[in-house]
């Protein structure tokens, strides 16, 4: 019995799982290159934003340091 309801529970799963899956609007190939591009920008923005901040702390200790 116990076998029967552990099947039972794996193919529900599977079962709600395809359900959702289909309930799921996917992105057009324009809205995902986009949003993609958009993240890419943020990234390289943030990271030139954090390399400057980390280069003007690092001259700042250096000088203190001295």
């Amino acid at each position: 019995m116990e076998r029967v309801q552990r099947e039972n529970r794996i193919v529900r799963y599977f079962r709600e799982t395809r359900a959702e899956l289909r309930k799921v609007v996917w992105p057009s190939r324009k809205e995902t290159t986009r949003l993609s591009a958009i993240v890419v920008a943020v990234t390289v923005g943030m990271s030139a934003f954090l390399g400057l901040v980390d280069l003007v702390f690092s001259r700042l200790i250096g000088l203190i340091v001295r």
